[in-house]
């Protein structure tokens, strides 16, 4: 469980005091990520009299298994959380139900969020759908709801988009060559690929669907005929003949009223247009014709398990409170944790279950859509039963926002195993430590095609440099003046920085004959963050020192997380700030992270480094002055399949992790999974990359490889 499950409850029974006991008190599950807005929100809810209790949960996913166990009553989702839930092996007895939903001001009392519509030239000669052929097609953007999802799902239904099953091609290719044939040009901007190189392999291969774009060669945002209004003016100026939209945009473009919003003058004239419909009939623009839609988008919303069912109305009252209440402080709790901003508002609404809520605006398909071929899966190899959860975690999660191909998970006995089924075509993909690639692709014909990179202070070819850190000042002067000296280390055993590097560098200086002497001899005490609890190593670290309850302190010193103060590598500056060890090992990421006080962790001048042969040096010297370049982990596939084949898994891995690095609280995909370190993907990762877009030298691999055989020889 969860430590912000332990910390966040002891806060929530002080909010409860403030009631008779005979009320309840309903609980949210967060993302950890927003524990501090939460206890604000309990904090600000009890001192209006109608108090609401948290418990922290890894990410959103971690909430909706947490609501469906009834740990929690009640969580915050998106119309893709809905279908995690709807799907959830826990669904029919977790009993999930949709109890109030995030609306506009605009438009209370709509039952969508928008809806998706096709708007032509009211003289356009079409009857039915297959009219669409040969036609100038504009849309909002690559990848999005009203303007390529919609119409692609709808589209091929109905047979009107074919040939989307290809197994030659990716989903996101098969996507685009239905659209490039099915119309004679079109307006769709945007990242076509997360990969820069098959971004513009693809847009030179369809380009017909950039000609009607502001700048065609550029296609992408911002372009005047892009995004909901921008498709709308690609029909009525540039020569398109259909937009793909939304209706309140063609309202407000052609100066229709909009929910409470008056009507605006415009030079747009809605009487030249016309909505194509599903079954190809056209109906007019005006304020008396209701708009035929092709799907719609649901309302955001907050879901509750089948233990409320008799709570509902309660529920509803304390959740609506909650967010007018956050909209008058404009708390950060309010955004974050509720999902609202100054133009939406919590509104309750009958119950409904996730599925039917998804099937009634007929976007369960919408979601579901896979243009890939069906029965192909990027089998992800895995040897750990802790990987093996958050693959497949990974894989509900990245299938439900649109990452394709779909991903399979696929348990072996160690990585030799999975770089064997990678080779035989019983995998498709493995995630290996640096070192380990130059014999994979010596032994298994492997084929690395995804890096992990670390940012600021990581090498072009994504390795950390391992750093001994010092406070300015510091008399000490070689690895000698450590012996019995106190050290702060970003992690224990495995941590190559905070352990790997400094124990190999001391036994290689003689200062120690085995690498376990560096915990049990040399140093007097550390903080090593997944250490034994009662160990020398785990002595100087502190636990969540936001608590203020000794248990809670004592329960959370030396975990692997950042529930331990001191974890990690801006742990350890701190622990050295804090004056409780004399030097601090480290990646040199974490040093460069220092532009202020914001992390508690000190600035960059207060540090200097201390170098393996002898002396101190400014942190900027880190190239002659460190124990070590820690190699990324490597994505590889097997050099057998053919160049589609590779390209396809390359996206579908980018895709998925460029939306969790930017948005860890829908999946936490880096950083420590359920108090795991390194599950999957080093805890530092900022982001994934395509080899073929790093600067790699192919005798890296061989170098990273010698440095492994020196680790382990020291």
């Amino acid at each position: 469980m969860q430590l912000g499950f332990t910390v966040l409850a002891v806060l929530a029974v002080t909010a409860a005091s403030v009631v008779a006991v005979s009320e309840r008190v309903f609980t949210m599950c967060i993302p950890e990520k927003y524990s501090k807005e939460c206890e604000k929100m309990m904090e600000d809810s009890a001192t209006h009299g109608y108090p609401i209790a948290c418990i922290s949960g890894r990410d959103r996913y971690d909430c909706i298994e947490r609501v469906g166990k009834k740990e929690a009553d009640i969580v915050a989702v998106d119309p893709e959380d809905m279908y995690l839930a709807a799907k959830n092996k826990l669904a029919e007895k977790a009993g999930y139900n949709v109890v109030e939903q995030v609306r506009t001001k605009e438009e209370p009392e709509a039952i969508y969020r928008y809806e998706a519509v096709a708007v032509v030239h009211k003289d356009l000669n079409i009857n039915n759908v297959q009219g669409l052929r040969g036609l100038k097609s504009c849309h909002t953007g690559v990848g999005r709801n009203v303007g390529y999802k919609i119409p692609i799902t709808k589209l091929t239904a109905m047979g009107v988009l074919t040939d989307v099953n290809n197994p030659e091609y990716s989903a996101r290719e098969n996507e685009l060559r239905a659209l490039s044939t099915l119309f004679d040009k079109g307006c769709l901007v945007g990242t076509w690929s997360p990969d820069p190189a098959i971004n513009q392999r693809l847009k030179e291969t369809y380009s017909n669907m950039c000609a009607l774009c502001e700048k065609p060669d550029v296609c992408d945002y911002p372009d005047i005929y892009s995004g909901y209004e921008g498709a709308l003016r690609c029909v009525a100026h540039n020569g398109g003949d259909v937009a793909w939209t939304k209706v309140i945009y063609v309202k407000r473009f052609f100066g229709l009223p909009v929910g409470v919003s008056p009507a605006m003058p415009t030079s747009e004239n809605p009487a030249d247009f016309r909505y194509l419909c599903p079954d190809g009939s056209k109906v007019p623009i005006d304020v008396n014709t209701k708009p035929c839609t092709w799907a719609a988008r649901p309302w955001q919303g907050y879901m509750t398990n089948g233990d409320d069912a008799n709570n509902v109305e309660a529920i509803q009252k304390e959740l609506t409170q909650l967010g007018q209440l956050g909209g008058n402080e404009k708390a950060d709790w309010w955004k974050d944790l509720m999902l609202l901003d100054e133009k939406t508002l919590a509104v309750a609404a009958p119950p409904v279950s996730p599925e039917e809520h998804l099937k009634s605006a007929k976007y369960m398909d919408v979601i579901e859509r896979n243009s890939g071929a069906p029965e192909r899966d990027a089998r992800w190899c895995v040897w750990d039963a802790n990987a093996l959860d958050k693959c497949r975690n990974l894989a509900r999660a990245a299938f439900s926002r649109d990452a394709r191909p779909r991903f399979d998970c696929i348990l072996e006995k160690d990585q030799d195993a999975c770089l064997k089924a990678v080779r035989d075509n019983g995998a498709d993909i493995t995630v290996i430590d640096g070192e380990s690639v130059n014999l994979a692709i010596k032994e298994c014909n492997a084929k690395p095609i995804v890096i992990e990179t670390y940012g600021e202070g990581s090498t072009k070819l994504g390795e950390r440099p391992a750093v001994a850190v010092l406070k300015s000042g510091s008399s000490i002067n070689g690895l000698g003046d450590l012996r019995d000296k106190k050290s702060c280390r970003s992690g224990y055993v495995g941590d190559f920085a905070g352990s790997t590097a400094p124990a190999r560098i001391l036994k290689q200086k003689g200062l120690i004959s085995a690498l376990d002497e560096m915990d049990s001899i040399f140093f007097s005490a550390s903080c090593a963050p997944g250490a034994p609890h009662d160990s020398k190593s785990c002595e100087l670290c502190v636990g969540n020192i936001k608590s203020d309850d000794d248990k809670v302190r004592d329960a959370t010193k030396c975990r692997p997380t950042d529930v331990e103060y001191y974890n990690g590598g801006l742990g350890a500056l701190r622990c050295l700030k804090d004056g409780k060890g004399d030097v601090a090992f480290l990646p040199l990421t974490a040093l460069q992270q220092l532009y202020n006080e914001t992390y508690g962790a000190g600035k960059r001048e207060d540090y200097v480094l201390l170098c393996p042969e002898g002396g101190q040096a400014p942190i900027n010297e880190w190239e002659r002055c460190n124990l070590g370049l820690e190699p990324p982990r490597v994505i590889v596939s097997s050099a057998g399949k053919n160049p589609n084949a590779l390209e396809e898994l390359k996206h579908g891995i980018l895709a998925a992790s460029t939306l969790y690095s930017k948005h860890p609280d829908l999946l936490r995909l880096f950083g420590a999974w359920d108090e795991k370190r390194n599950v999957l993907f080093k805890d530092d990762v900022k982001e994934l990359v395509s080899i073929d877009n790093t600067m790699f030298l192919q005798d890296k691999w061989e170098a990273w490889a010698d440095q492994s055989s020196a680790i382990t020889k020291a």
